[in-house]
């Protein structure tokens, strides 16, 4: 078997997975967030954070529970890798430095998980399952939460009113993230992860040195890096190291294990909206974007010119020989597509174009399917604006699920769709004027411009993925991509909660013959080219800068 055709094999058995996942999972979703009734192990959450979990919040009220959590949960984080050298099992590692604690702990709260240290030499058991794992399931339990707003903003009219962010937060993690995450480490365990607390271990020669490893809960951690969209690996090497991600099969898994929520929400999205159809419009247009990014990464990867690539049959460089071109190539647009960073190839090996399509999936926002909750309710955000086009062009004020898209909810979506770029271009302009960041750079040029330009976008997005070949670990990046990832998290939050009161506050406008029709083909045409346009205006000129160059003159 070819690896071309092995790609587009393996690629057929994800979506059919995905599809058998999507009806199943999608009305259980809905479920979990319209029920009003609470789980005893809840009841318990709710009364050790002395939350009431029946108090129905207005988008402020909501809003300060986001930010309040999402503070103590940076705080706490911080102050546990400052405090690592007097825990136990520490595995010997002193305490993380001020500005990498900061970075850590803005990583990971913000679902993003960029490492800009090496795991297996860092960071203790303690660190890891206390800290980092608890809170790739509280980060991405957020992410659900506030798109769950947004839906209810949609859904509700003549109030105010979102629901209760602890309520929406905590059956998150409980009825959702932690049941899938069993059933994942349960499957990573049996196909070769390994799962343990286990000290360092001497394991070979390397280079005329002595080689170690650690052990840990890498399969527990894996599940949930997946299954929550983060993507911060118990080793540097991430996905690709074969504790984490051991065979093809598991390589595919979890691959199918961060598309499967984001791609369900939009069934629970239809359902909520008490509309299945406008579920399968985001749905189409999410799924043709990322399969779109998926044909023209397999394309650049497998028909780059060279005797060398045509003996590998293909650009082989930084990928895995037991993965394979056709799965990496998957791997890296749906890991880019989504905010989840996970890696199980090196993105700065590839081509110039294949580098390029991984900086521009984060670009677009990670909406294709996105992050958990991120990727929804960003697409609802594009959704509105393509409503908005709409109505511009046939001179009639938009409308969208029957609420009208006035002044301002547009300038919520605007502000919305406005930070992320600024962020991206901002620090990325700065830190190719100053002396110091270029240092870190490997590589000169386009491609060491597009080192820089990756890394903020992955930060601004929330991605975590790195271009490798920049040392981030400095107080610069450090700091800056710290900022860069709570700024990129929680100011779009503050819009997104917003216009979700702004909408749940109107009262339905009935549908009449000139309503655009959101759930036909022609609206999943009209938000296709209108977040590619939106983005290309926004991003190419920097994009030119770097991977285009780099590519057209390779």
């Amino acid at each position: 078997m070819g690896p071309v055709l092995a790609g587009v094999l393996q690629l057929l058995a994800l979506i059919a997975a995905l599809a058998l996942a999507y009806v199943p999972l999608g009305n259980y979703m809905a479920r979990v967030y319209s029920s009003d009734k609470h789980l005893r192990v809840e009841k318990w959450i709710y009364k050790g954070i002395g939350a009431n979990p029946n108090t129905e919040m207005r988008w402020p009220a909501y809003l300060r529970g986001v930010l309040a959590f999402s503070f103590v949960s940076v705080l706490f984080l911080y102050l546990l890798q400052r405090l690592q050298g007097h825990l136990p099992g520490s595995l010997g590692f002193k305490a993380i430095d001020p500005d990498q604690a900061f970075n850590t702990a803005a990583s990971f709260v913000t679902n993003t998980n960029w490492q800009s240290y090496y795991g297996e030499q860092a960071m203790g058991h303690v660190v890891q399952t206390a800290g980092l794992a608890a809170q790739n399931f509280v980060s991405a339990a957020v992410g659900i939460a506030v798109a769950v707003a947004l839906v209810r903003g949609f859904a509700r009219s003549r109030t105010g009113e979102l629901g209760n962010f602890w309520s929406d937060m905590v059956r998150g993690v409980v009825r959702i993230l932690l049941p899938l995450s069993v059933v994942a480490a349960i499957v990573l365990v049996a196909c070769g992860a390994i799962q343990n607390f286990s000290g360092i271990h001497e394991v070979g020669q390397f280079m005329g040195g002595h080689q170690q490893w650690n052990g840990g809960a890498v399969a527990s951690q894996e599940a949930i890096k997946e299954v929550g969209t983060n993507g911060g690996g118990y080793f540097n090497a991430n996905s690709a190291h074969p504790f984490e991600n051991p065979t093809p099969f598991t390589n595919l898994f979890e691959i199918f294990l961060l598309l499967v929520i984001p791609f369900a929400l939009t069934r629970t999205f239809g359902i909520m909206v008490g509309s299945i159809k406008q579920g399968y419009a985001i749905l189409a247009t999410m799924a043709t974007i990322w399969l779109g990014f998926i044909a023209l990464m397999m394309w650049t990867e497998f028909n780059h010119h060279g005797p060398a690539f045509d003996i590998a049959g293909g650009a082989m460089e930084g990928k895995e020989t037991r993965i394979g071109v056709g799965a990496s190539s998957i791997f890296a647009v749906s890991t880019t597509l989504t905010s989840t960073g996970a890696v199980d190839s090196f993105h700065s090996s590839f081509t110039g174009l294949g580098g390029g399509i991984t900086i521009l999936g984060m670009q677009l926002g990670e909406i294709a399917p996105g992050g958990t909750g991120s990727g929804l309710y960003g697409m609802l955000i594009m959704a509105i604006i393509a409503v908005f086009i709409a109505g511009l062009m046939v001179g009639r004020t938009p409308e969208y699920l029957g609420k009208k898209i006035g002044t301002r909810e547009i300038k919520f979506a605007a502000c919305y769709i406005l930070i992320t770029p600024a962020l991206v271009l901002i620090f990325t302009a700065a830190a190719m004027a100053l002396p110091t960041p270029g240092n870190s750079m490997t590589n000169s040029g386009a491609h060491g411009f597009s080192e820089i330009l990756y890394a903020y976008s992955s930060g601004a997005n929330n991605n975590g993925s790195a271009f490798a070949g920049l040392n981030a670990d400095t107080q610069w990046f450090n700091t800056t991509i710290g900022l860069a990832m709570i700024l990129g998290r929680f100011l779009p939050m503050v819009f997104v909660l917003a216009l979700a009161g702004s909408l749940a506050e109107q009262k339905p406008v009935p549908e009449t013959a000139g309503t655009l029709r959101t759930e036909k083909p022609l609206f999943t045409g009209l938000l296709v080219g209108a977040i590619l346009i939106i983005t290309g205006l926004t991003y190419f000129p920097a994009l030119a800068l770097g991977p285009l160059a780099e590519g057209l003159a390779s």
